[in-house]
């Protein structure tokens, strides 16, 4: 075999795997079929919004359907097992809150998951804020003034939240003991009933998601007296943050995209920076902003890094609280 056969053998074999790697990479990115976005909530609430704005957007990115799938059940419990069985070659992603994947493995004996094992995180993608609101009968203006009024009347001292065992439940809780007021946390099914006993004056004080309280309060219904951020929301800038308010506390809870620990891993990098490239689109920002939502853009590394965090923050808080369900 002359110099120049075994030099076209080469550059031919080249050329092969360049073809191979494009194909690869083309067929990484049609996935082979739709993408199924699993959301453990029925539709309407903050975690299916996130999974339908970016689903939409995903879908033109992938040129592959995008369905999000609502599987509503234990408090995103009965979500979290199904995706956890899902098998390799199916292409599924969950949105998940921390009541899914830091809150429950903290007081369930038996999830039927391990949040740690059985999922990948893939992109962080929101975070809220949290915010403590009053009836209109209630006659107080400032947070401080609130404190007094519970601990004048005890009687009223309960704080109302979406569901027991969510994150505005042990914030409630984190409030209370910060301001030394002992308050009863009553759980509601959803933030549809609270925000109506809210307002009509069946419950005193709610704590819950301040995208969800925030249309409320600007229609005059409520009085959110505070948000959790470290900063006051581009959203409502009349409301104080907690530290503002002369409560030193802060904290904010998130969605995220996970993925089966099933799914081949290049697979999980590149649905990853598809989704961190459609939380940077204009059009996306705009669409969380309508929401009352703040966007973020995280990658693998990075959610990986929010959840350690978060954990640290939280764990301490759900076990010193004694809750069971």
């Amino acid at each position: 075999m002359n110099l120049r056969t075994t030099l076209h053998r080469i550059a031919g074999a080249i050329a092969a795997a360049g073809l191979m790697a494009a194909s690869s990479a083309l067929h990484a990115q049609n996935l082979d079929g739709p993408l199924r976005i699993v959301v453990g909530y029925a539709p309407g609430g903050a975690t299916d919004r996130v999974a339908r704005i970016v689903g939409d957007k995903l879908s033109a990115k992938l040129g592959v359907p995008v369905v999000v799938d609502n599987k509503p059940g234990a408090g995103g419990r009965l979500a979290a097992q199904q995706v956890k069985a899902t098998p390799a070659n199916q292409n599924v992603l969950m949105v998940a809150n921390p009541a899914v994947i830091v809150v429950a493995p903290l007081v369930f004996k038996d999830n039927g998951y391990d949040a740690e094992k059985d999922f990948v995180p893939v992109s962080h993608v929101n975070d809220y804020e949290f915010s403590l609101a009053v009836a209109t009968a209630v006659p107080v203006k400032q947070l401080s003034h609130l404190f007094a009024w519970m601990k004048a009347n005890p009687s009223q001292s309960n704080f109302g939240v979406p569901a027991t065992g969510s994150l505005p439940h042990f914030f409630a809780l984190m409030a209370g003991e910060k301001a030394g007021v002992s308050a009863q946390v009553i759980g509601y099914r959803g933030s549809g009933p609270l925000l109506t006993d809210l307002i009509g004056g069946q419950v005193p004080i709610a704590v819950d998601t301040f995208d969800v309280a925030l249309p409320q309060h600007e229609a005059g219904k409520i009085r959110i007296l505070a948000m959790s951020g470290t900063k006051r929301s581009p959203f409502a800038p009349d409301v104080p943050t907690f530290k503002e308010a002369g409560l030193d506390l802060a904290a904010t809870g998130w969605n995220a995209f996970f993925a089966p620990a099933s799914m081949p891993p290049a697979k999980v990098t590149m649905l990853s920076k598809a989704i961190q490239e459609v939380m940077k689109d204009p059009d996306t920002l705009a669409r969380f902003n309508a929401a009352k939502m703040t966007a973020v853009s995280s990658s693998q590394a990075q959610t990986q890094a929010m959840l350690s965090a978060f954990r640290a923050q939280w764990a301490p808080v759900v076990r010193k609280s004694g809750y069971q369900p």
